[in-house]
């Protein structure tokens, strides 16, 4: 038997998972997940925590640049957080549908005793 929380959710899947595959909200938490990674770079940069670091970059990485690889990286966390999320739920669906049909099998097969 499952619990409460399982049924719960295996009726959730059930109606959102194509709504979820496209949904706003893990894609916006991956891209602030990558921004606050870009801006950790920029602090560290900024800081002049490494001098050799910042000497190299101030000489080899133009702004433009580094901007672009802190959105590209955003998108990137963005799209990949999203497909994960989507995943993990999709495979806590399958095991319950699994679970679900097991203890079906297993009910229907039990000896009729009286």
């Amino acid at each position: 038997m499952l619990s409460p929380e399982n049924e719960a959710f295996l009726t959730f899947w059930q109606e959102n998972r194509e709504k979820q595959r496209t949904s706003l909200r893990p894609l916006l938490v991956g891209m602030s997940a990558g921004f606050a990674i870009g801006v950790a770079i920029l602090v560290v940069l900024e800081s002049g925590w490494d001098t050799r670091a910042v000497m190299v970059a101030n000489s080899r990485l133009s702004s433009f640049v580094l901007l672009l690889a802190i959105i590209l990286l955003s998108v990137f966390m963005a799209f990949i957080y999203r497909k994960f999320k989507w995943e993990t739920q999709e495979q806590r669906y399958l095991e319950l549908k699994a679970a679900l049909k097991r203890e079906e099998n297993s009910v229907s097969k039990q000896p009729y005793n009286k």
